[in-house]
């Protein structure tokens, strides 16, 4: 069976899911495919969005000749070879060309003529902003199309399709329990997900006649598989987490002990620098700044050294970041973040925040309405910064030490009650 993605694969604007702001009824670039009004135009959007499905409908739509390109594979022979060949067509001629943001400038060139006199339309799709990855010249021939990552309804959509087929070629039921992992997976890329959940139903056709798909099954089948480096056995292990475990606990008798433990073993004391590094950050964080910057000493410190002398500074260190006030507020912070990325995926940045250089961006109200906080009292304007989905979501909560509370006390006046500080 040929992969399901390409199964899937919609013919026609009826069948397409997505984009309804370019595809809707009466929407601008709708309206031209249907009324044989095709020009040369962009398509950017991420991966798995229906880029080169759309170019396809546009072709069979109009009845064009539908000449492909990547520009992974392609040079300048090849756009000239299918420029010849769209002369001598019998039917006006679309050239498409994906991942045109890899094409370089004389690649690029080499489409200007054939685009200026209409012997092919062009159709360039993307994951770059074309206002940095594609000429000016070209641009100002293009039209430019935004497209955005698949909505929750357009996956579930598109998950019923995957499940009826699959159902038909296994002659086996599929009860889609649960679906909020493949379409965390997914990430807004129907491509993905269609790979996700083709091979979750096969994986599980295998050993059942009955075929459920359940949150906790999807992950384990598809989530990568960790190697883990075992350089001195399972001891080295144990050692390097009775020490982290000892700093962290506020201990520095335990934590000699074992840093002795290591060096005894012959561990490489660059590796235990590396680790003081990261607990600086991720055990005492903001509630004292200058651990951070004593472990980064340290490190640098035996880097030049080296053993015997390098002992000083890691026992140095390791006391010191032992009787340090503790804080891991920044690190819940960023597993937060994380775990709210993986859930949400790729949500829009508001306009307001984009970066705007190019007449195109500033067209598309990139950066309007941005306010300077440095134009303001305190340096400080209240405006949103998160994806409206999330707005108000608190994911750094500080902790109760001088320091933190100090943040906190900062962030309650300026964000009043929006943060819960």
């Amino acid at each position: 069976m040929e992969p399901l993605a390409e199964l899937l694969r919609p013919r026609t604007i009826e069948d397409y899911i997505g984009q309804q702001h370019l595809l809707g009824e009466g929407a601008i670039l709708r309206s031209a495919i249907e009324k044989g009004r095709i020009h040369s135009m962009i398509l950017w959007g991420p991966p798995g969005v229906g880029k080169t499905t759309l170019a396809n409908i546009i072709a069979e739509k109009n009845e064009m000749q539908f000449y492909s390109l990547s520009a992974i594979n392609s040079g300048v022979g090849d756009v000239r070879a299918v420029i010849q060949r769209a002369k001598m067509a019998p039917r006006s001629a679309i050239l498409f060309i994906d991942e045109i943001h890899r094409f370089s400038k004389s690649q690029q060139d080499s489409l200007l003529g054939a685009v200026e006199k209409g012997i092919v339309t062009l159709i360039g799709a993307t994951t770059e902003n074309p206002s940095f990855e594609v000429i000016p010249a070209l641009i100002s021939r293009c039209q430019v199309y935004v497209l955005q990552p698949l909505q929750v309804a357009d996956l579930n959509q598109l998950l019923d399709r995957a499940v009826s087929l699959l159902q038909n070629h296994l002659k086996k039921e599929i009860h889609l329990l649960e679906r909020d992992a493949l379409i965390r997976i997914s990430g807004g890329d129907g491509r993905k997900l269609l790979n996700a959940i083709e091979l979750v139903v096969y994986t599980l056709a295998s050993i059942g006649s009955t075929i459920q798909v359940v949150n906790e099954v999807v992950t384990k089948i598809i989530q990568q598989k960790i190697s883990v480096y075992d350089k001195n056995g399972e001891q080295h292990y144990d050692v390097i987490s009775a020490f982290i475990k000892s700093v962290r606990g506020s201990d520095p008798n335990a934590a000699v002990y074992y840093l002795a433990r290591m060096l005894e073993g012959g561990e490489d004391p660059k590796f235990i620098a590396r680790r003081m590094l990261i607990l600086a950050s991720e055990d005492i964080g903001n509630a004292n700044p200058n651990a951070l910057l004593l472990a980064k000493t340290c490190f640098d410190s035996v880097t030049v050294i080296g053993m015997p002398e390098a002992r000083i500074i890691l026992s140095q260190t390791a006391v010191y970041l032992a009787t340090s006030l503790k804080s891991n507020a920044s690190y819940l912070a960023i597993g937060k973040a994380q775990e709210l990325v993986r859930k949400t995926g790729d949500l829009p940045v508001p306009l307001h925040l984009r970066n705007a250089p190019t007449k195109l961006m500033k067209d598309l109200n990139y950066g309007k309405e941005y306010r300077y906080a440095h134009d303001y009292d305190n340096n400080f304007s209240h405006q949103e910064y998160l994806p409206e989905s999330i707005s108000g979501t608190t994911l750094y909560e500080p902790q109760n030490n001088p320091s933190e509370l100090k943040f906190k006390e900062f962030l309650r006046i300026r964000w009043k009650g929006k943060y819960g500080y």
